[in-house]
């Protein structure tokens, strides 16, 4: 299928620049496009996947994508999306982040393919060495004042206030463009629909310094129907970095997606077949309850980011949680699947009885409720319902020596941790 029609059925074409020109040059023959990453953070989190995948999408299709990490402008920040002015990092620990974002890259993209393979590049080659004044006679030149306030990135930061240095990342980003071209004749720039005002402005600065053609693409910005801002969940954002959100905190964050979000979010981030995705519709239509649709997408969305074993693991996790059979998780699992419950370490050694032991771990706020709940058949312990609450719990009952997991109803977690 044509590489437009999937982005169009996906609902990931946004906008576009002369879309009947483009999609007849993508006809005859493979293009080269970028998208850029840059450094914010140490990892890069899911709303970086759909451009990522974008980039994905292109390379199956027979195209040539580059990733571009933005080592140089990251040291000066993109005002998109933003309504204050970004903390100016220090270069050492923007280029820290920068390696760490170029090996997340590479996990998605094929270099090393003979047809299209992907080609790494970092701005701050280009940008790092700039003599301002050739800049600014250069290239600056070309940037009309009027044009750049117009954009939307620069406009709606008029009332709070924006740097020259913010100010200038549509002139930094555009000559990135333009150095694409010039080195690998790359003929497109795809981003986040907050990046047209850039996209556009790099396609014009090509064509007045180079007299080339360009082209431009933006994907939607992802948003969650209930209005909650996607990627954020109680316990904070969702990365792709496995050491700052495990994978089964991953495999859960899509899991818990919304009827009226999972299709949508099936089309952003599988590759699935759209006949399948259909199936999977219409099964949301008609049996909402099954939650079909939710363990495909944190299936399938989970071994894409952390590979199929990791992924097996988290929806062991998941079954064991759901049907209350924690004893068949391996110690590093049960660690996993409790590591942002409630949790208390205790040293006494002693037996406790289950009153004291639910006002210890938080599960219960007195007595008088932690009585109440037990009686009612609302405690388990490592998955055992408990009602006597005159019950002593003794070292023999934890999990290899050292865990008791107490739930309080269906969902309410607390881990206690003996040393």
């Amino acid at each position: 299928m044509d590489i437009l029609d999937d982005l169009l059925f996906r609902g990931l074409l946004y906008q576009v620049t002369e879309e009947n020109e483009l999609a007849s040059r993508l006809k005859s023959g493979p293009i080269t496009l970028y998208i850029g990453f840059d450094p914010t953070a140490d990892s890069l989190h899911v709303g970086s996947l759909l451009p990522i995948l974008g980039l994905r999408r292109f390379q199956i299709a027979g195209h040539r994508p580059i990733p571009l990490v933005g080592g140089g402008t990251g040291l000066i920040g993109d005002p998109s999306g933003k309504t204050s002015e970004r903390a100016l990092n220090p270069v050492e620990l923007i280029n820290n982040w920068t390696d760490k974002i170029r090996l997340q890259l590479e996990r998605f993209l094929d270099f090393d393919t003979k047809s299209n393979p992907a080609q790494m590049a970092n701005n701050y080659e280009w940008l790092g060495d700039v003599a301002l004044i050739n800049f600014l006679r250069d290239t600056g030149k070309y940037f009309s004042i009027n044009t750049m306030l117009a954009k939307d990135a620069v406009k709606s930061r008029l009332d709070t206030g924006i740097s020259f240095t913010e100010f200038s990342y549509m002139v930094l980003q555009s000559y990135d463009f333009l150095k694409l071209n010039e080195k690998y004749n790359c003929e497109m720039q795809a981003g986040g629909s907050d990046q047209w005002g850039n996209i556009v402005s790099g396609i014009d600065l090509i064509r007045k310094v180079s007299n080339k053609k360009a082209y431009g693409l933006t994907f939607p910005l992802v948003a969650k129907e209930d209005g909650t801002k996607f990627g954020k969940t109680e316990s904070g954002t969702i990365w792709l970095d496995r050491d700052k959100t495990s994978p089964y905190q991953f495999y859960q964050f899509w899991i818990n997606a919304d009827d009226g979000d999972v299709i949508k979010y099936i089309k952003y981030f599988t590759f699935l077949p759209h006949a399948e995705i259909m199936e999977l519709e219409e099964e949301v239509r008609n049996n909402p309850g099954k939650r079909e649709a939710q363990r495909v997408l944190a299936k399938e969305v989970t071994a894409l980011v952390h590979g199929p074993e990791a992924q097996l693991i988290a929806e062991k996790i998941s079954r064991a949680l759901f049907y209350g059979n924690i004893k068949e998780l391996a110690e590093d699992e049960l660690e996993e699947a409790l590591k942002d419950v409630p949790s208390v370490e205790v040293r006494d050694q002693e037996a406790l009885n289950i009153v004291d032991l639910l006002l210890l771990c938080g599960a219960a706020p007195s007595k008088r409720q932690a009585r109440q709940d037990i009686r009612s058949g609302a405690i388990y312990i490592n998955d055992q319902c408990v009602k006597d609450e005159q019950t002593v719990l003794p070292a023999t009952e934890r999990l290899w020596t050292k865990y008791l997991v107490v739930r309080r109803g269906k969902k309410n977690y607390f881990l206690m941790k003996w040393f």
